[in-house]
């Protein structure tokens, strides 16, 4: 499954001259925490409840607080508790993921990087937002479609084996996957891929292939 998949294509945007009394109120009204921001088609950072927070704090605090003992961490804080505009308050530059991108990529790269959404590009425009809670989503797809993608996208496509040759089954995102497979190459990093399907709780393989005379 790619992140075109998974994505939400109609995205909210703004750009980095927003104020951020309305960047709140697209978060607040939309029902959402993250917004990319566009400048002339480019997607410079992400602005979040982070920036409202930190806005926040300021107003409590009247200074930054004890943020990070690192300076340039607590400068950052410091442009944030002071922003007015969404640029002033976003996160950049921004962590993007590509169309094409797996799913297992996406969740990798929020992960990593500690962020909720990931603006999705096409040639370097912006087309759409994956989410944390899209990658959820998918995770509570049927059975069936599990299988499907195992058979389409990972034997077939992916190491190029006939899926007939194999068998697939998944109850409850527990995975099957047994036959013939032409390599020992190939029988190692089936179960592998498997894994990183959406969906897929855990996989059990029974793979065999031809040996090497006198092996």
């Amino acid at each position: 499954m790619t992140v075109e998949q998974l994505m939400t294509r109609s995205v909210i945007t703004v750009t980095p001259e927003t104020p951020l009394k309305h960047v709140a109120s697209l978060l607040v009204d939309h029902g959402i925490s993250g917004l990319p921001v566009v400048d002339q088609g480019e997607v410079v950072g992400v602005v979040s409840e982070a920036g409202i927070i930190a806005k926040e704090q300021g107003r409590v605090n009247g200074q930054p607080g004890v943020v990070s003992s690192r300076i340039h961490r607590a400068d950052r804080f410091e442009q944030k508790r002071t922003a007015r505009t969404a640029g002033e308050a976003m996160t950049t530059p921004a962590i993007t993921i590509e169309t094409y991108g797996p799913a297992s990529a996406a969740a990798a790269l929020m992960t990593e990087k500690g962020v909720d959404r990931l603006p999705v590009l096409r040639n370097g425009r912006l087309v759409g937002l994956v989410t944390r809670a899209d990658l959820v989503r998918a995770f509570t797809r049927a059975d069936s479609e599990i299988e499907q993608e195992i058979r389409d996208e990972v034997i077939n496509r992916g190491y190029w084996q006939d899926p007939g040759a194999l068998e697939v089954r998944s109850e409850a995102g527990e995975v099957l996957i047994a036959g013939r497979v032409d390599s020992e190459s190939a029988a190692a990093g089936l179960p592998i891929a498997v894994e990183r399907v959406p969906g897929v709780v855990s996989v059990r393989a029974k793979l065999t292939w031809p040996r090497e005379p006198g092996s």
